[in-house]
């Protein structure tokens, strides 16, 4: 498993429903299915670390749950990370830069990509601060 105080790292741990809260994900290696995010360092700010994460498989959510499970939840995440949201932030700062997948009816590749909004902007220049 990937570690923060490293500048790049992958986490490779499978995810199933919480075995106590049914409604939540989280790493299981007896039931989970195959999970595997890399990570790399983009920025670091004093009790925060700016993460770009690419998934082998799964899907986004099991970005939320791998970084909560290496001690470094997402930022707003109420739900894997902490309990109160950070002020003035209305969500998590999770953003897709770049999303590829097959086009389910013409077969053909697909890629889309777009800036981090404002908001996201403005928290990194919070943390900058």
């Amino acid at each position: 498993m990937g570690n923060l105080r490293e500048e790049e790292g992958t986490v490779d741990a499978p995810i199933g429903r919480h075995h106590t809260d049914r409604k939540k994900m989280a790493v299981d290696y007896k039931n989970g299915r195959r999970a595997v995010t890399h990570w790399r360092v983009l920025g670091r700010y004093p009790g925060f670390t700016h993460v770009e994460c690419r998934l082998e498989t799964g899907r986004t959510h099991q970005i939320r749950v791998h970084m909560a499970s290496i001690g470094h939840p997402l930022l707003g995440d109420t739900v894997y990370g902490a309990r109160k949201p950070w002020p003035g932030l209305a969500g998590q700062c999770l953003h897709a830069r770049r999303l590829r997948f097959v086009h389910p009816r013409t077969g053909q590749p697909v890629e889309l990509e777009c800036p981090l909004p404002a908001w996201f902007e403005d928290v990194l220049r919070r943390l900058e601060k």
